[in-house]
């Protein structure tokens, strides 16, 4: 147990921020975004942490709002430019602690499904978010076009999680003491459309 508790609060978005101030939050932003090794760390419920502990005064609102923003365009920049160094080459990596093909794979398939808005959509998907401006790289997607819809991407995700944290904490009396339910409630909407691939996909082997 002593070993796993530090991994335990190592996921917790309270105790992360807690743990690293707002530069903290802006560094895991951006390694989240487009580290291939940063799929792990939490986006979704980070962000919306965040922007409610901003509503109790931890933070100024703008400052953090405009530092994630520019994190996660950053980090989908740098994921874009190391796929495009990679290239297909990507794809015969051996699995390890912090790849795995599955990943790619799953990510591939919003692609195929979604096309270039793959890069926005991917924003709100856990994992998928880490490998998808990766993916565009590989692909050579016209970095113009990648940045767009990299920007409005960036900029809908830390908005949305941000402000609903930060309102939500404005208008709850003791916002804190609904945390965690609202972080697990969060996390698990995030997951959704992974789960929905999933259940799809089990159908499909079933059928055929």
């Amino acid at each position: 147990m002593s070993f796993i508790q530090p991994i335990i609060d190592f996921l917790n978005p309270t105790f992360l921020i807690t743990s690293v101030g707002i530069l903290g939050v802006f560094a895991i932003v951006f390694a989240e975004s487009g580290l291939f090794f940063g799929f792990f760390l939490p986006g979704d419920s980070l962000l919306f942490t965040a922007g409610l502990l901003a509503s109790l005064g931890h933070f100024n609102i703008f400052a953090l709002w405009l530092g994630c923003t520019l994190a996660a365009i950053l980090g989908d920049s740098v994921g874009y430019a190391f796929g495009k160094k990679v290239g297909p080459k990507i794809f015969t990596r051996e699995d390890s602690l912090f790849f795995h093909k599955k990943h790619i794979e799953r990510t591939q398939e919003f692609y195929a499904r979604y096309g270039k808005k793959t890069v926005v959509l991917a924003r709100f998907v856990p994992i998928v978010r880490t490998f998808a401006p990766i993916l565009a790289g590989v692909g050579n997607m016209e970095y113009r076009v990648f940045l767009a819809y990299n920007i409005v991407g960036g900029a809908l995700w830390t908005t949305l999680l941000i402000f609903l944290g930060f309102f939500l904490g404005m208008f709850i009396p003791n916002p804190d003491r609904y945390l965690m339910p609202l972080i697990f409630l969060i996390i698990f909407i995030s997951f959704l459309p992974i789960i929905r691939e999933w259940w799809k996909r089990k159908k499909e082997s079933v059928l055929y």
